[in-house]
């Protein structure tokens, strides 16, 4: 047998193309014995695989595997303008790890392949994160409480509205505080809560009017069991009160039982330094958030969506950051109600975003799901048509489809809501800057997909890879798959295969060589059969696209480290004549499918003299959020430059 597997392995190295690999089906059929012929095939495949004639047509994949220590659950990826990545795991959805207080956050370095773990101050599993015009990551909300499902829910706990009448002091009371029930049961604030002093007004006549102020915060009961169950509303005393202060501060609540219990969000905020390699705390949210979205806009972030400190999607509250001021502000004017990590792109107007219909989990199906544009300017909605599978959007991929210029959008597959098995392989593309905006047909997936990561790459070309068919990879679903879309012929054409199931809690992003790296996984069940629990896939895998196995990358030589927007910038390169396409690309900061900062703006060139290149940046805001960018020249060959990074102010 052995000879014969030598054999196969000679006669695949005397083939004149490796894709024809000629020969060795003669080969196979003499050897009666299954181990050789998987042996052989397998081999057949990676002699494939690694042919230059393949990988310069399909491109390739190479998994990295780190250091045990210095694993983490990649739930959050972001690209620094330092060129390094940074993986947020905060706790990394693993109980243990938020009950023994364990947040993480790693800096890895692609091109040096060194990595170290970065202190985190907060558990940032499932927060919001968008960058700033200086190059921070903003990082706003996380969790405050794992969900508990019956029967593992012991102790009753619910909702407590927490008053105080008196306007002339606020108070803050710590956690564990202690709310007594008219039948003197007692139930304990499981985090700590502020109340600001009330609101009076005093009217012409002289009549003061004074109104509560409040704050909700979640309360368990203090022993286990059904007897501290209660459907009743009920005003409750804190203990430890005496006095006017017992009577100015109190509790009220209806239900406090022992139903399933959602994850909790946290108001923490803070800005990750890429250059430092530190969190920096700033303001916090007005209100808590878990799967919130974030949105740079031309002035400040808006904070839309997530569950609440109680474990309640937030009907409609939206906030706004202040980087300079480095605080949130509430907007009651901008009050709209979107599902959890609601996929909001700025338009290329500066008051309007537009919502793809993506979403990433919490919601009911009949609200908030139709896609449209938000014109923040009036608090109006405008939906659009033409979306096929409507109801199969959650966990689906959004991108501009292009250079931002385009104004196209995609959509790429998705699912049923919550823990639907079903799933589409549907693209469908809009034209936002058309007279009647509407979703037309693109081409189809390979296989219906949830959790598709879609990257947008330097040549205009989106990168479409991995994903599962039913939900969190159920009954062994995950596609090892890769497409590339051509916006510019609104088709799909194969990549090579990854070898990576990825799903629920994945993340892609563009490196700054032109690579792309993706990251995280995390599957229900490692068998067809759904029996074995699956671990967090904390491997890595690097996708090198066709275009660099088709000869050098050109060079950007000398380049000016920041810009303006609206201004001229003169660019050396020694491939000068060669280049077709200036590109800038926003770093990308991803999760959950949702990644709303990667945005290709396409740059006007010039000739700028021998060797020399003039780019035009945009003047418009809407189009290039300031901050920094990756800029890459690509040639006529399609072949992109290592990018450099550029500040445009």
């Amino acid at each position: 047998m052995r000879k014969l597997i030598k054999a196969a392995v000679r006669g695949m190295r005397k083939r004149r193309k490796a894709i024809a690999l000629i020969g060795l089906p003669a080969i196979l059929l003499a050897v009666n014995v299954p181990p050789a012929i998987a042996f052989v095939k397998q081999i057949q495949h990676q002699m494939l695989i690694n042919s230059p004639e393949y990988q310069s047509q399909y491109g390739r994949w190479d998994v990295i595997e780190l250091p045990e220590d210095l694993q983490v659950n990649a739930i959050h990826a972001a690209m620094l303008p330092t060129g390094k990545l940074l993986l947020i795991a905060g706790s990394g959805n693993d109980q243990k790890m938020f009950d023994a207080g364990t947040f993480k956050s790693l800096v890895y370095d692609p091109v040096t392949g060194s990595s170290h773990i970065v202190p985190t101050p907060a558990d940032m599993f499932c927060s919001g994160h968008t960058f700033l015009p200086d190059g921070k990551l903003l990082v706003a909300g996380g969790t405050q409480r794992y969900e508990l499902l019956p029967p593992n829910v012991k102790k009753a706990a619910g909702a407590m509205v927490v008053k105080n009448e008196f306007p002339d002091a606020g108070r803050t009371f710590e956690k564990g505080t202690e709310f007594v029930s008219p039948e003197g049961r007692k139930y304990q604030a499981t985090n700590a809560f502020t109340l600001p002093p009330a609101e009076k007004k005093i009217a012409r006549n002289g009549t003061a009017t004074v109104t509560a102020s409040q704050t909700t915060v979640w309360v368990e009961s203090e022993l286990e069991g059904p007897a501290y169950s209660t459907e009743t509303q009920a005003q409750y005393s804190i203990n430890g009160l005496a006095g006017a202060d017992a009577k100015n501060f109190y509790g009220l609540a209806q239900k406090i039982n022992l139903d399933k219990q959602d994850f909790q969000g946290i108001a923490d905020t803070y800005e990750f330094d890429p250059f430092t390699e530190q969190y920096v705390k700033v303001g916090d949210m007005v209100h808590k958030r878990w799967y919130p979205s974030l949105v740079a806009l031309p002035e400040g972030v808006l904070s839309v969506s997530g569950l609440d400190g109680t474990g309640q999607i937030l009907p409609g509250q939206n906030e706004i950051y202040d980087p300079v001021k480095k605080v949130w502000t509430e907007r009651p004017d901008l009050y709209q109600y979107f599902p959890t990590y609601p996929a909001l792109l700025q338009t290329a107007k500066k008051d309007v975003l537009f919502y793809s219909g993506s979403n990433a989990g919490y919601g009911p199906a009949d609200k908030g799901r139709i896609p449209g544009f938000w014109n923040l300017n009036g608090n109006t909605f405008q939906p659009v048509t033409g979306l096929r599978d409507p109801e199969l959007m959650e966990t689906s991929g959004t991108a501009f489809a292009g250079p931002v210029q385009n104004q196209k959008v995609i959509v790429v597959g998705g699912g049923g809501v919550g823990e639907s098995p079903l799933s589409t392989a549907r693209i469908d593309v809009i034209d936002l800057k058309a007279a009647k905006p509407e979703y037309k047909p693109g081409p189809n997936l390979p296989a219906p997909t949830r959790y598709p990561n879609v990257v947008q790459l330097p040549d205009d070309s989106l990168l479409i890879s991995n994903g599962s068919r039913n939900y969190r990879g159920r009954g062994g679903s995950h596609n090892l798959l890769a497409s590339l879309y051509h916006p510019d012929t609104n088709t799909l054409t194969q990549a090579a295969d990854p070898t990576v199931g990825r799903d629920y809690h994945s993340e892609g992003i563009l490196l700054p060589n032109g690579q792309v790296m993706t990251m995280g996984g995390n599957a229900l069940f490692r068998d067809p059969q759904d029996l074995k629990p699956a671990q967090f896939e904390k491997r890595l895998e690097i996708f090198t696209p066709p275009y660099l196995f088709n000869g050098p990358q050109p060079v950007v030589s000398e380049a000016p480290t920041e810009a303006k927007l609206g201004s001229k910038i003169t660019v050396s390169s020694p491939q000068a004549a060669d280049i077709k396409k200036a590109r800038l690309i926003r770093p990308g900061a991803a999760t959950h499918v949702t990644d709303l900062d990667a945005r290709t703006v396409a740059l006007d060139i010039a000739n700028g003299g021998a060797g020399k290149l003039q780019l035009s940046i945009p003047a418009e805001e809407a189009l290039v959020p300031p901050g920094y960018y990756m800029l890459f020249l690509v040639d006529a060959q399609g072949r992109p430059s290592v990018a450099h990074w550029i500040l445009v102010r």
